[in-house]
């Protein structure tokens, strides 16, 4: 079974810093594009940020400059380092992975993982 499993929300004043981590665990062949994503209560789910395989990383307007996207392959870890906070910054913070779990020989099938989340809360 692959689990991602999060840390490292909380609370934290306006323009304070967060470091999330999500790890994943279980029978795991490889890892694609990890990303976070955010969430709060009645608006969908958004792309905070996306890393690939390769180091390549993408951001919205919304959070570029602010938040940092890194892994660590070795960990099956990627973090995200989230600075200069601000209120619109309070949600859900969901961790997501593509990876191809431990399958017969010959597949190689990705899926789509998602952590539990962690609240993040920005307030004074």
């Amino acid at each position: 079974q692959v689990q991602l499993v999060e840390s490292g929300g909380g609370l934290v004043q306006p323009g304070g810093s967060l470091r999330l981590s999500c790890a994943a665990s279980g029978s795991i062949i490889s890892i694609n594009t990890m990303g976070w994503h955010r969430q709060v209560p009645g608006k969908e789910r958004e792309l905070v940020a996306s890393i690939t395989s390769g180091g390549s990383t993408n951001y919205p307007d919304s959070v570029k400059g602010r938040f940092t996207i890194s892994r660590d392959n070795a960990k099956n870890t990627v973090y995200l380092q989230m600075n200069s906070l601000k209120f619109e910054d309070t949600a859900v913070y969901y961790c997501n992975a593509r990876i191809a779990p431990a399958q017969p020989v010959g597949f190689m099938r990705t899926f789509n993982y998602w952590g539990q989340g962690t609240q993040v809360t920005v307030s004074s």
